[in-house]
């Protein structure tokens, strides 16, 4: 019996409900904010601190299950998810805050190379649209944490977000049955002959490289109006929470139409040019979104998060297809390193909103795609062509 489908929809939920506590933490900043009293920079540290866990801890998993796989990390990576989601918003103190949030932090980074591998393992010859279905489920998850910690934090105070455990948990128990599957497929890939590189990619690592910064950008600037959006609409947030939820949820629900989308695009048209022209167009659609008033707002808000995530799972096939049999480790630094160093983006950007303000700081964020597409430009893959055939 052919349980693929079964098993993609399950590491999708997965990943739904690790990127929902990851999702949840920018629409807690506020909050955290007033109840320990800190400034912009310190409160985008809070951010720095979860991702950098991630983007220096992922890699290396990744390195690890390349060498003898481990898919009992799903279960874990959920469970530690969970738990530090629940943690943070009963922290007695600052220390806490951030050593929850980089527990929480440590549960990403062990999911997600397993996940990707998997994921790629199972969808096998039709890797980029299992891995858009993969990522469906994060991107469904960055959208519903942060209007569900707003619902749960304006109703039952701040300690209210712990039930954000409640799905994570769910997920853990639903991966053990499915985990002998699971290791089979990885163990049948495992076991088939290296896919020959074509089409002249001869500078991997250089390609990969440019890959790495051009997700970097490209996470700073996701990350950056997420993180910024609550306090640029502040006043909103303290007498209509709705009206930021429903702007969050349309920016980071829109990325699950973006992801579906971006896939199929890039088999037809090519990696590289879908690459690029995704970062070109955000250029003009995010000076729209800054610039916009009433309902137009809401329609740029979801233009500009597909846009965005468009090219999520592109680049994390690209990535995987230069390296057949480092896939965990190819996946853990993008989705690793190269994401988790946009908490680096949003600490800086503090520094600009404590000494000129939060708009400043948000138009800034325009600079970011524009570096994205020029790296995208530069790489040395084929414009139209795929980068290999996969077994």
């Amino acid at each position: 019996m052919n349980n693929g489908p079964l098993l993609l929809f399950l590491l999708s939920f997965g990943h739904l409900c690790i990127d929902l506590a990851q999702g949840a933490l920018p629409a807690l900043l506020p909050y955290l904010k007033d109840c320990f009293s800190l400034s912009y920079t310190v409160t985008g540290s809070i951010l720095l601190a979860a991702h950098l866990t991630s983007s220096v801890i992922q890699p290396l998993f990744g390195y690890v299950t390349d060498r003898r796989p481990f898919p009992s990390l799903l279960i874990l990576g959920c469970l530690v998810s969970g738990i530090g989601i629940a943690l943070i918003p009963n922290s007695p103190s600052f220390a806490w805050l951030i050593a929850f949030v980089m527990f929480m932090g440590l549960g990403t980074a062990a999911f997600h190379p397993e996940g990707f591998k998997a994921t790629a393992c199972i969808a096998s010859v039709k890797r980029a649209t299992g891995m858009s279905f993969f990522s469906v489920g994060g991107n469904l998850g960055f959208a519903v944490g942060a209007p569900a910690a707003i619902f749960l934090v304006s109703r039952y105070g701040l300690p209210g977000a712990a039930a954000l455990l409640i799905p994570a948990a769910a997920a853990a128990a639903l991966f053990v049955p499915a985990l002998p599957h699971i290791r089979k497929r990885i163990a049948d890939v495992a076991a088939l002959p290296p896919s020959p590189v074509e089409n002249g990619v001869r500078r991997p690592v250089y390609a990969v490289s440019l890959i790495v910064l051009i997700v970097v950008f490209r996470s700073w600037t996701q990350l950056g109006l997420v993180a910024f959006l609550p306090f640029l609409y502040r006043e909103e947030l303290a007498s209509n929470p709705e009206f930021v939820a429903a702007l969050l949820f349309l920016f980071l629900g829109a990325g699950t139409v973006g992801t579906l989308a971006g896939g199929p695009i890039a088999d037809r048209i090519g990696h590289r040019r879908m690459l690029f022209f995704s970062l070109a167009l955000q250029v003009p659609l995010i000076f729209l979104f800054l610039s916009a008033h009433g309902w137009v707002v809401f329609a740029l808000a979801a233009a500009v998060g597909a846009t965005i995530v468009s090219t999520f799972s592109v680049t994390i096939v690209m990535a995987q297809e230069l390296f057949p049999r480092r896939m965990a480790t190819a996946s853990g630094t993008i989705a690793g390193f190269a994401i988790g160093t946009g908490g680096i983006g949003v600490t800086l950007l503090g520094v600009v909103a404590d000494r000129y303000g939060v708009p400043a700081a948000v138009h800034l964020i325009n600079l970011l795609p524009v570096l994205g597409a020029l790296l995208a430009a530069l790489l040395p893959i084929p414009w139209k062509a795929g980068l290999v055939r996969t077994a």
